[in-house]
């Protein structure tokens, strides 16, 4: 097989590494791709939201199967554009991937397939969303309808939060002219699981805890992710099964119903409080930088898996039993202002993958250029061991720049 990956992150090298080692491929390209990739795959420098040029790069080099990492390709409709061709595209429609492009319809398909949530109130009125505020208890969730790279959920621990919060989404319009999603604060150890769909089937993966904090504790503002480990020996294996019963499978079948069939991979970002695992978001696309950890824990052939699925078939898939645990390297300054252009050294004293993130190439010497610049992982028969391999890992890395938390995998013991 031909195939074309689209994107330039973490995730994408983490799905490059895993492609390359197929018996299926034959030649693996990846649009925009990232220094780290490159080892992998053939880089071709086209706009990936230029699906024109991909149609024409696909045709010319016979591509089998394209498969987008970023969910900006899919709200912006890439596999709608190849339907009818010959060519693949293992990702959602523009309509199905509202699942997580509208949080909104998210929940109005959770709501009516039973699907354990947050309750939930959706405003499009400043007002009405302050009067409905002023009758919920603190904490409380705000979200905002629609992308917001990453930046449009507040938790809110004081009302003064929660009216800032509605005031920047819906009177100053910061993130688009949409709504906001009013939901209780929901309490427990929060958790990713993924899954292969296409159309009803749904072949979960391990599951993965990632850390959202900047700071060690949970301390500082929301990131991107500054850490994940997999699998999560905290949450049971009952709750994971509840979960891909009571929430991947209704998901994936609701849709069906709905006539927004989904073929991806569906994320579904869960908390287990003490009522059960409830869903906090659904992506529609691979996590990162839960793929980072998840992806080299597979040692069914990666593309046997898409090609079965997209034929309707399904065959047992093994995962590797060992703990994964990624630690991030991220630019001072970040999630907000951060300089570029930092050398980096030492990426090859790591003896476990190391994918990157935000990285450029500068007369042939590794540079910074992103809030998170790198992942580095480490393996071990226990999350301990595995915890301690990363660091040895991250240990070797260096650069003036270069931030990260040092308690990655500290919550993993069963209490």
């Amino acid at each position: 097989m031909n195939v074309l990956i689209l994107g330039q992150g973490g995730r994408e090298h983490a799905l490059a590494y895993v492609v390359s080692k197929s018996k299926l491929i034959n030649s693996l390209f990846v649009a925009k791709g990232n220094p780290g990739i490159k080892e992998y795959a053939t880089i071709i420098d086209i706009d990936p939201l230029d699906f024109k040029a991909i149609m024409e790069f696909s045709l010319q080099e016979e591509i089998h199967l394209i498969i987008p990492g970023s969910e900006v390709y899919l709200e912006n409709g890439i596999a709608d554009y190849f339907l009818g061709s010959n060519i693949s595209v293992f990702g959602p429609t523009k309509k199905s991937a509202q699942i997580e492009t509208s949080k909104a319809f998210a929940k109005e398909i959770m709501k009516k397939y039973d699907i354990p949530t947050a309750e939930y109130q959706i405003f499009d009125n400043y007002n009405e969303a302050i009067k409905y505020l002023d009758k919920k208890e603190i904490p409380i969730v705000i979200k905002y309808d629609g992308l917001a790279a990453g930046k449009g959920v507040v938790v809110a621990t004081t009302k003064d939060e929660a009216v800032n919060a509605l005031k920047i989404m819906l009177e100053d319009k910061k993130y688009g002219n949409g709504s906001v999603i009013i939901e209780e604060f929901l309490e427990g150890e929060e958790f990713s699981l993924m899954a292969f769909v296409h159309d009803e089937i749904v072949i979960p993966m391990p599951i993965a805890q990632d850390h959202k904090r900047l700071l060690d504790n949970d301390l500082g503002p929301n990131t991107g992710g500054m850490g994940v480990y997999s699998p999560v020996p905290i949450i049971s294996k009952e709750s994971v099964d509840y979960a891909v019963l009571n929430v991947m499978k209704k998901a994936a079948k609701g849709l069906v119903k709905e006539k927004y069939n989904f073929t991806g991979f569906l994320y579904g970002g869960l908390i287990q409080t003490i009522d059960g695992p409830k869903v906090i978001e659904f992506n529609a696309r691979f996590g990162d930088p839960e793929a980072e950890v998840i992806l080299p824990k597979l040692k069914t052939d990666f593309l046997e898996i898409i090609n079965n699925l997209l034929h309707s078939t399904v065959k047992e898939i093994v995962w590797d039993n060992d703990y994964y645990l990624g630690v991030v390297l991220a630019s001072k300054g970040y999630p907000n202002k951060y300089s570029i252009n930092h050398k980096i050294s030492g990426i090859n004293k790591t003896d476990s993958p190391l994918f990157h993130m935000g990285t450029k190439m500068i007369d042939k010497e590794l540079f910074t250029n992103g809030g998170r610049v790198l992942l580095v992982t480490g393996k071990g028969k226990t999350i301990e061991e595995a915890k301690e391999n990363a660091y040895i890992n991250v240990k070797n890395i260096e650069c003036e720049n270069l931030i990260y938390r040092t308690d990655i995998g500290a919550k993993s013991v069963k209490k």
